[in-house]
């Protein structure tokens, strides 16, 4: 018996949602078949949108799973209605759930509609231990993030470290996952995963270092709890078209997508 075709909603089409858009076309048994961006912007998205409807503003009614890669923003605007109508949806800018009462927000909506709102690991690794570990009680989480020096202007610390004077690693900020998404929001996915994952967002610590050593962005996570200790390095290459976001960013959405339609999934 063929299972029915997956339709997608992809809320998003900046460069994560056009490479989530050409690698999905690759995974039988799903198709993206409406793309939601902004008024100003559906005739520049419908010349890349081949057969997928752009639309503008707007969540289409018959939306059977969202997938969310617009950012923040796009978590009230189109993410809390859609799931408080019965939509599925799955969440790429977690760490928009640094806002208190967010999650909540989420966790109600899902509710009110009698779905699901799915948060993709993203450009972490390690997630699924941590939420199976937090289970058997978590009493530590340390999340480090380091960057080369020059990534961090821009930031807060632009204005308390000479980035491009730095010798040595150097840390930037130390603090608790929240406190970190608010001072650095466009760093604040990871952390925020993290932290959700496990501790929560108030008691997951965060280390952020500025590091005129390394040349990629390196994530480091270390839990300890009831099940032992784990310990893990990413170094994240970037998406080819935007080094700013990491490629895992959108293989985790192709992971999510994967095992919508598989009949074997990991």
């Amino acid at each position: 018996m063929s299972r029915p075709v997956q339709q997608v909603t992809l809320v998003g089409f900046g460069a994560i949602g056009r490479s989530v858009f050409q690698r999905a076309a690759g995974l039988p048994g799903l198709k993206i078949s409406h793309i939601v961006v902004p008024e100003a912007h559906v005739a520049e998205a419908q010349a890349f949108a081949g057969e997928a409807a752009v639309v503008g503003s707007q969540v289409p009614e018959h939306t059977q799973l969202l997938l969310e890669c617009a950012g923040h923003a796009a978590l009230t605007e189109h993410v809390l209605p859609a799931l408080a109508r019965g939509v599925e949806c799955a969440v790429l800018s977690v760490g928009a759930l640094a806002e208190a009462g967010l999650p909540e927000q989420l966790a109600d909506a899902a509710e009110q509609g009698g779905t699901q709102a799915h948060l993709l690991a993203g450009a972490i690794g390690g997630v699924d231990a941590i939420a199976a570990a937090r289970l058997a009680g978590l009493s530590e989480v340390v999340y480090t993030g380091r960057k080369p020096a020059e990534s961090w202007r821009g930031t807060p610390a632009e204005l308390t470290h000479d980035l491009a004077g730095l010798k040595e690693p150097t840390v930037i900020l130390e603090a608790t996952a929240r406190e970190a998404a608010r001072l650095y929001p466009k760093n604040a996915n990871v952390a925020a995963t993290v932290s959700l994952a496990g501790l929560g967002l108030d008691q997951t610590r965060v280390r952020l270092l500025a590091d005129p050593q390394v040349s990629e962005n390196i994530h480091e996570i270390e839990a300890r709890g009831a099940f032992g200790e784990m310990r893990i390095t990413m170094r994240g290459k970037p998406l080819a078209d935007n080094p700013k976001t990491s490629a895992l960013t959108v293989l985790s959405a192709l992971r999510f997508l994967h095992n919508r339609v598989s009949a074997l999934t990991l």
